[in-house]
């Protein structure tokens, strides 16, 4: 039974540490899945909504510290039942998920694993079981070391968690998983494989009043693309950067178009706001939130493939 609860105590460490560090590196769009699931169509809480991004950061400190406080064998029997309890909660959310098919990625490995809904509840089913094993075999569990080396690790891991948040939320994930990272190209995300799925990029749009321009731009051998999903919510400070590093593309013979998801209406109340030189292109919303983090970001296309993406609050000329 040692060796069983060895093996449990790693499997289950090892994968609640992988699944709190891939959404700790991008705490937005675990706050982007909250929302669905807060969502009148789901679980119909729509007042949490606002409070999406501190269930993230919560969510995410908490599976990571418990899978690291397993391994150490930190204060095993609050470690387990912890385990335990976040396992269950998440068990009859996948399953309520799944069967009555109201979510169709949990983002329970955010964007680095994506899993079907009852992938997700038969995952939750063997945790369970393996987390259930720890519970009965706890006299197995030996600590890891000192008790000071215990708390230090712990302490640093909480403290490295917190930067890392800080610093996805201030820039861009520090490593970034979905189909618009640097170096992806755009239109090979685009393509259909034999076995018929659902394609990376599936739903990107960029069209004027009069046009698609989708094509237009992913065919430039320079285009800038100026991601501000939504414009009531942009910064002014971060137009002034914007329209500077513009003004150096457009000298470089970049196309430069700026993309939101907000309405006609304040496309042109922003473009005369702060007399913009370039047009902006409507793009769905999930579309742009997947593309970048930041409001506004920026990405720097070569025919479809992203030679650079950043913030607004790192924006740099000589980039281009």
């Amino acid at each position: 039974m040692k060796i069983l609860t060895h093996l449990c105590r790693f499997i289950i460490g090892v994968l609640f540490i992988f699944s709190g560090f891939v959404k700790l590196v991008d705490p937005l769009g675990s706050a982007y899945k909250f929302e669905e699931y807060f969502g009148a169509d789901v679980l119909n809480l729509e007042f949490l909504i606002p409070y999406a991004l501190p269930f993230s950061i919560l969510l995410i400190l908490i599976e990571l510290l418990l899978g690291i406080a397993l391994l150490l064998g930190y204060k095993v029997k609050t470690t387990v039942w912890s385990l335990f309890g976040i396992t269950l909660f998440f068990l009859f959310l996948t399953w309520y998920s799944a069967y009555y098919n109201k979510v169709t990625d949990c983002g329970c490995f955010g964007d680095a694993v994506k899993l079907s809904p009852w992938e997700t509840f038969y995952k939750n089913v063997v945790f369970i079981v393996l987390i259930f094993v720890l519970i009965v075999q706890q006299k197995n569990i030996k600590p890891l070391g000192s008790k000071n080396f215990r708390n230090w690790t712990l302490f640093l891991s909480m403290f490295a968690s917190l930067y890392i948040i800080y610093h996805s939320l201030t820039y861009l994930p520090i490593i970034d998983f979905r189909p618009y990272a640097e170096g992806k190209n755009i239109r090979e995300g685009m393509e259909y494989k034999e076995d018929g799925e659902l394609p990376p990029v599936h739903d990107l749009y960029l069209e004027s009043e009069t046009e698609d321009l989708t094509e237009t731009i992913l065919e430039a051998p320079k285009a800038l693309l100026i991601v501000a999903n939504e414009l009531e919510h942009t910064p002014p400070e971060a137009w002034q950067k914007v329209i500077g590093l513009a003004t150096t593309a457009k000298e470089q013979g970049y196309l430069v178009y700026a993309v939101s998801s907000s309405s006609s209406a304040l496309f042109d109340e922003t473009m005369e706001k702060y007399n913009l030189s370039f047009p902006i292109l409507f793009c769905d919303s999930t579309t742009l939130k997947t593309m970048c983090r930041a409001n506004p970001g920026i990405l720097q296309l070569n025919k479809a493939t992203v030679i650079a993406k950043y913030s607004w609050r790192n924006i740099d000329k000589e980039r281009l």
